[in-house]
């Protein structure tokens, strides 16, 4: 969803209140440390923002207008978390733990037992979205954060033809106009990343004159667990 097709609103002026109203003063923080920001983890699904008359865009982009009203110097950049369909668990918990709050991961590693054997496929491919790794033939592969923002777009998008531009328009959407890459940066980042998968570069294909697709092969795995993937808006 592009926030760009979205119609403004305006937050109530009950919400404007309850924001302008005073606030708990915040915790001390740790002495050499400075609070520069805060987030705010909103749990609900499209379904329910639908039956109260309105979506995740629309929440989103009265947050942020808010904000700006409140203090035209604050910079906002918002996430929306994709979970695997019918995972289950409460919604905030979901964002918390997709977005890596420390608490709820720590949390979930608590409650979560983990596989001794998880990671020891004799070969293949694993792409672990809930642990940001991919995993060639049980050796982890460094890839760097762009390079697995690239692998995990096409991932999430199975079987779709990418265009170049929707990859710029998506994965540097809050980048300064001179980090904009152009298309054939496009094609050097997908070189790199298939230079990294090595024998299971093909796993990336080029659509000609079009982008490109993530083709899943019998020794390929996603592995989603519990843990949903943040996606950007």
């Amino acid at each position: 969803m592009s926030l760009a097709t979205v119609d403004s609103i305006r937050p109530s002026a009950a919400l404007a209140e309850q924001v302008s109203a005073p606030a708990p003063r915040l915790r001390a923080v740790p002495e050499g440390t400075e609070a520069r920001g805060f987030v705010l983890y909103v749990g609900i699904d499209e379904l329910k923002a639908a039956a109260a008359g309105t979506d995740l865009g629309r929440i989103v982009e009265a947050l942020k207008q808010l904000t700006a009203e409140l203090a035209p110097a604050a910079e906002t950049y918002a996430a929306v978390a994709l979970a695997p369909a019918g995972a289950g668990g409460r919604d905030v918990d979901v964002v918390r733990l997709a977005l890596q709050d420390p608490a709820a991961i720590a949390k979930h590693r608590h409650t979560v037992v983990p596989d001794e054997d998880e990671d020891r496929a004799a070969s293949g491919v694993v792409v672990d979205i809930s642990r940001k790794r991919l995993i060639l033939d049980n050796q982890t592969v460094s890839l760097t954060y762009k390079e697995f923002e690239l692998l995990q777009y096409l991932v999430l998008r199975e079987g779709r033809t990418i265009e170049r531009a929707e990859l710029i328009s998506s994965l540097w959407s809050n980048a300064d106009e001179d980090e904009i890459p152009n298309e054939r940066t496009i094609d050097v980042h997908v070189r790199r990343l298939r230079a990294k998968l090595a024998r299971y570069e093909d796993i990336v294909r080029t659509v000609r004159g079009v982008g490109y697709r993530f083709d899943r092969h019998a020794d390929v795995s996603i592995r989603h667990a519990s843990a949903p993937s943040p996606d950007l808006f």
